[in-house]
């Protein structure tokens, strides 16, 4: 039962600065904090999606080659959103009410796909990020590449 005061979203009750999610095969809730970019954490994160996959008994089919391959189809599906569209045209896009929310339930798969893989494989995820960013930074650098979209090898 809804408490009252909450409202119905996409499943999820709203409550407050909380969200009530329903979980577990017989329909327990349970409170958990309303996630934003500059409050959550990349374990928190990581922790979610280990607690829903566990929840479901999906981690006997997240072998790598699984998750890396319904990640590439998750990505595609955000890339059809934008198939045929111009530069200009994808820019708008992601403004109009309906599509962004379709956009940003693809990103949300891809990313949650990413964060299993790294929880299936034991990637760090920042420490990867760190380390490609700096990779990247001597591939392309600021002096050389700044405006310009060509490969490292065509700099």
């Amino acid at each position: 039962m809804l408490p009252a005061g909450g409202s119905i979203l996409a499943g999820w009750w709203r409550w407050g600065q909380e969200v009530i999610v329903v979980v577990g095969a017989a329909g327990h809730a349970a409170r958990m904090k309303r996630m934003k970019d500059d409050a959550t954490t990349v374990a928190e994160l990581r922790t979610r999606v280990t607690a829903f996959v566990r929840e479901r008994d999906w981690e006997q089919f997240h072998a790598p080659k699984n998750l890396s391959m319904a990640l590439a189809a998750e990505a595609g599906e955000l890339m059809e959103h934008f198939l045929w569209a111009t530069s200009e045209e994808s820019r708008q896009l992601v403004h109009h009410a309906a599509k962004r929310r379709q956009i940003e339930e693809e990103v949300a798969d891809v990313v949650i796909y990413a964060l299993e893989f790294a929880n299936m494989t034991g990637i760090d995820v920042a420490a990867a990020i760190e380390h490609k960013l700096a990779v990247n930074a001597k591939k392309y650098p600021v002096a050389k590449a700044r405006g310009r979209s060509e490969k490292y090898t065509e700099l």
